[in-house]
């Protein structure tokens, strides 16, 4: 996590050092988190929140209110993507969140920053000050992709009124599920699956835990992979958002169209040597060609599987020159900390 502070007084930024030092005594992802103190120069606000909504997880604003919502005003667009916003006085009285309360994450970061200041968190999201299971906050907290946000506001609306809503999950989850949820196999409100079919109407949790694995010819073109992919996806029955990275052979870690393709869908690339993928155990497709080109029977399926560290659950999908895989990683899910209300 990337947090950007800006303070706007000698007494703003000494609080800022203050808070920098005591975060890295909080939680492990706190005491892993980039904290860049800086204070605002004459003129230097709408720069300086440009460069940080773009570029960090959090920003924190050490002033007024005021300040901070005409700073960060042209800039919002939606909760998924907008980063979380937290605004604290100058003397540590309040820490508020402003924006992106639960997927961005600012009401926890709200309270860890005013536990680190001794002041005071303000926190005024309906379900948290009303002691209500949140399912966007809650899917954040486990790496969860919220699919369709729009439908975070029916599903809080009706827990707010009182009502039990069914909950669906592929995977096994620790704890205790909240009171305000029960198990249901049809007719579910809330669905954690990494599969893109199911109900419409439910809000859907998807896991990033899909590998996709890549083998194709030298010199290929970017509409080949792009074809490739919506086949694999409609094929296996995967939602997108729960691919999360891809894998081939290290002999296309330069492949000028592969490196564009992962970069397109933001998948961190992964390459390994023909004797690492070889080593692979399992039963995979093999292609003697295949063996004699690249030194490896098959390359998208092994490096699927190896670098999800999981199981094969889409065989190789062949045509164009490409060959595609997917491997999958059950995820570890936790009802610990959920609002069990």
């Amino acid at each position: 996590m990337i947090i950007k502070a800006l303070a706007f007084s000698k007494r703003g930024m000494d609080l800022g050092m203050e808070l920098s030092l005591k975060l890295k005594e909080g939680p492990l992802d706190l005491q892993q988190a980039g904290f860049e103190l800086e204070r605002c120069s004459e003129g230097g606000l709408a720069a300086w929140t440009e460069s940080a909504w773009n570029t960090a997880d959090a920003l924190l604003f050490i002033g007024s209110c005021g300040i901070a919502v005409r700073a960060i005003a042209p800039h919002v667009k939606k909760k998924t993507v907008d980063p979380a916003v937290i605004v604290m006085d100058e003397l540590g009285t309040y820490s508020i969140p402003l924006l992106s309360g639960h997927i961005g994450g600012a009401n926890e970061l709200a309270v860890h920053i005013a536990r680190a200041a001794g002041a005071i968190p303000v926190v005024t999201t309906a379900t948290d000050i009303n002691g209500v299971f949140a399912a966007d906050d809650w899917a954040r907290s486990q790496g969860l992709v919220v699919a369709n946000p729009d439908r975070i506001k029916w599903v809080a609306s009706r827990l707010l009124a009182g009502e039990k809503l069914g909950f669906k999950s592929l995977y096994e989850i620790e704890g205790q599920m909240p009171s305000c949820l029960e198990t249901a196999d049809t007719g579910y409100d809330i669905l954690v699956s990494h599969r893109s079919r199911g109900s419409s109407d439910a809000l859907r949790l998807v896991p990033r835990i899909v590998t996709l694995g890549v083998g194709c010819h030298r010199n290929i073109e970017l509409e080949a992979l792009e074809a490739a992919f919506e086949a694999v996806l409609a094929k296996s029955g995967c939602h997108r958002l729960s691919i999360f990275q891809a894998a081939s052979l290290d002999l296309k870690k330069n492949e000028p169209a592969l490196l564009e393709f992962c970069k397109r869908h933001g998948f961190p690339f992964i390459t390994y040597t023909a004797a690492e993928l070889a080593a692979v155990p399992g039963d995979y497709s093999g292609s003697e060609f295949v063996k004699k080109i690249t030194g490896v029977d098959n390359v998208c399926e092994r490096a699927a599987v190896l670098a999800s560290g999981g199981r094969l659950i889409n065989k190789k999908e062949a045509g164009n020159g490409v060959t595609m895989a997917l491997a999958l990683k059950e995820p570890v899910l936790s009802w610990n900390g959920a609002i069990n209300g």
